[in-house]
């Protein structure tokens, strides 16, 4: 059953307007990811996705992640638009953060886009920032996006979401 969109107040993007299949778009606004005090990432050259229902997930270029934090996991995925996906555990401050962000190393050709970048949950980190405004994570712990108030609903992940 698909829910009734909220309407968009002004300024606000409606995720129910985003396409299906999903599309890859750069973006200049400023992603930042803090956690125990270090900045993980800091960019103005992110990817985001967009996808029906869903809040956009933000790719991060590699460059952009402060290095010696990434760590590979055998953990792999599939995604129906974007192909195998692997994981990456954060070795922040002592503290292993593990599966908390995704890459494609070998993307299908409409997310070329996307290849080597990384994209991560908000939920594991202190502190995700688009353009200053704290993110909230995308409900359900499986999906990525991140949520700002220029956003309107309802996203994909609340209980019942599994058909939308």
């Amino acid at each position: 059953m698909r829910p009734e969109p909220e309407t968009p107040a002004a300024g606000q993007e409606s995720v129910w307007l985003y396409p299906r299949p999903a599309i890859a778009e750069p973006s200049h606004r400023r992603i930042q990811i803090v956690h125990a005090g270090i900045v993980v990432a800091d960019t103005s050259s992110a990817v985001r996705t967009l996808e029906t229902s869903h809040p956009p997930s933000w790719y991060i270029p590699p460059d952009s992640i402060t290095s010696g934090l990434l760590r590979s996991s055998d953990r792999r995925s599939f995604c129906e638009w974007k192909g195998e996906a692997r994981y990456w555990h954060l070795d922040v401050g002592g503290r292993m953060l593990r599966d908390v962000g995704w890459s494609y190393a070998n993307p299908t050709r409409a997310f070329v886009i996307l290849r080597d970048h990384i994209a991560f949950y908000a939920a594991p980190f202190d502190r995700c920032t688009i353009d200053g405004e704290r993110v909230r994570p995308q409900p359900g712990g499986f999906y990525g996006g991140w949520i700002t108030s220029d956003l309107a609903g309802p996203f994909k992940g609340v209980p019942g979401s599994m058909g939308w």
